[in-house]
């Protein structure tokens, strides 16, 4: 089917890029090398750079801007940001991690996102990242997980959406794309997001240095953490978090419970862009809109019968927003507060609150101006969210 070969990525292509990528990152960037070349057209890179570490100085900020961090670091906010982060950690010193071969799976993560996704791209990933971190720094995070969960949540949350098509599970079952029949339609893009985290971690030899065992409880650590991404296992991962919080019986000292929090950690992260100040949040909504909407024209232009949310003629960024908010981000947000209840959680149920209501503002403004639609999440239970609507 044609529709399968706009998504489709050519192996060849990818593995030639993947060998490519480093040496043009060895070639091209003085902060790798080390080196500032006497030449006044470096004048504003050495500035942007000085600009970088100074926002990385604040990386533990809620408002922390990762659009303008990209653009500081030339497109490399993924791996400027989750190798600082590495450091600031201790896990370079605590896992004695080659930096060069920690550099170099950093590339072939941020190289192996789509960069003409709207939404899940690199800068998605970058952004997650950063957001886990300010969760890891949360006391009860901060004073219970070890290095090796804070390990895990960092590579957990860089390589999440890794290799995303830009398109939904739904779109890859029903034109029947290889993925979809490798993974029998169930978490189809979560499992390829973590199997191909474990490639490059295979193929960059960075925990090569650790025991077979080791390196094996990491990768399945990881794909648990990733899978729990999946929207539609939702409902499965709130109800438990919820049901330990009511009993009370939370305790961190043990090793499956710090797992379920880094999971819920990570769950967070993945869809906090509501929660975020207006300013970042508009533009992640209109960005994963644009995708949603192209992944529509496509169904359009193959007569596939367009996916919910998906119709640029019937839906708008409001209607789907106050949906998503309603239905998926303020249940999740509501139990992780009461679970750290801190100023950060304070902080984003108050972005949640005055972004919806500004998305009620815009939708009210469209109907009377006669540019209405019917809302897509208005007679829906919560307990049958769509497939289309994932974010993960």
């Amino acid at each position: 089917m044609k529709a399968n070969s706009e998504i489709d990525v050519s192996v060849s292509a990818r593995n030639i890029r993947r060998l490519l990528s480093f040496q043009r990152y060895l070639r091209s960037s003085r902060f790798f090398r080390g080196i500032t070349l006497p030449n006044s057209s470096n004048i504003l890179d050495d500035d942007y750079n000085g600009q970088a570490k100074c926002m990385l100085e604040k990386v533990g900020n809620w408002n922390f801007d990762i659009f303008l961090f990209d653009r500081l670091t030339n497109g490399n906010s993924l791996v400027t940001l989750t190798f600082h982060l590495f450091n600031l950690h201790g896990l370079v010193e605590h896992f004695q991690l080659d930096t060069m071969k920690l550099r170099r799976f950093l590339v072939m993560v941020q190289e192996d996102y789509h960069s003409h996704n709207p939404y899940h791209n690199a800068v998605h990933a970058a952004d997650v990242t950063q957001a886990m971190h300010c969760f890891l720094k949360e006391p009860k995070l901060s004073q219970s997980l070890t290095p090796w969960d804070t390990l895990l949540g960092l590579i957990a949350a860089a390589t999440h959406d890794l290799d995303h098509p830009g398109v939904n599970q739904p779109f890859l079952i029903k034109t029947n794309h290889y993925l979809a029949t490798l993974y029998k339609n169930t978490s189809v893009l979560e499992n390829h997001h973590w199997r191909s985290a474990v490639g490059l971690l295979r193929e960059s030899g960075l925990f090569a240095h650790m025991s077979l065992e080791n390196r094996q409880l990491m990768e399945s650590q990881i794909g648990a953490l990733i899978l729990a991404t999946d929207i539609s296992r939702q409902n499965e991962y709130l109800s438990l978090f919820r049901s330990h919080l009511d009993k009370e019986d939370l305790c961190l000292t043990e090793e499956n419970h710090r797992h379920l929090i880094l999971q819920m950690a990570l769950k967070c992260a993945d869809i906090c862009n509501p929660c975020r100040t207006w300013e970042l949040s508009k533009q992640w909504s209109e960005k994963v809109t644009e995708e949603f909407f192209h992944q529509g024209d496509v169904e359009k232009k193959y007569c596939l019968g367009v996916s919910p949310l998906c119709d640029r003629q019937t839906e708008t960024i409001a209607n789907i927003q106050i949906g998503f908010m309603t239905y998926l981000v303020e249940p999740l947000f509501t139990e992780w507060a009461r679970f750290s209840n801190t100023r950060l959680s304070q902080t984003m149920l108050g972005h949640l609150g005055l972004n919806k209501a500004s998305w009620k503002g815009v939708q009210r403004e469209q109907s009377s101006s006669g540019d209405d639609t019917d809302p897509a999440f208005e007679e829906m239970d919560s307990d049958v969210i769509p497939q289309e609507h994932r974010l993960s």
